[in-house]
């Protein structure tokens, strides 16, 4: 079985490229370069992980972990950030965070 990975990436060639290693690793990847391409892929598909660049367009990343979080994926989120505030990486590590505490929670099983 493969772990299935969603890469959300809207620089073309950093998007590819990590596309490319994961699939060189053996992992299931697809590839999609804006935040509301994201919401559609993981709406039809599960993927195991989402690989999630927050300064996307059409739809913030933040936003689409918060939509993530709020319907239930199941996903495990890898934020991706250029950001160098401290306030804005703390505030997307904590949307990243609930993912994984929701998922292990007891009321989750």
């Amino acid at each position: 079985m493969h772990v299935r990975v969603l890469v959300v990436e809207d620089h073309l060639v950093l998007a590819n490229r990590i596309g490319e290693g994961l699939d060189k690793a053996g992992f299931a990847v697809d590839v999609v370069y804006d935040g509301a391409a994201a919401l559609e892929s993981t709406a039809s598909t599960d993927y195991d992980v989402v690989v999630l660049d927050r300064d996307l367009p059409t739809v913030h990343g933040d936003r689409v972990c918060r939509l993530l979080v709020r319907n239930g994926s199941p996903s495990r989120i890898l934020m991706l950030t250029a950001a160098t505030d401290v306030e804005d990486r703390v505030d997307g590590w904590s949307w990243a965070l609930m993912t994984t505490s929701a998922s292990r929670s007891p009321s989750a099983s």
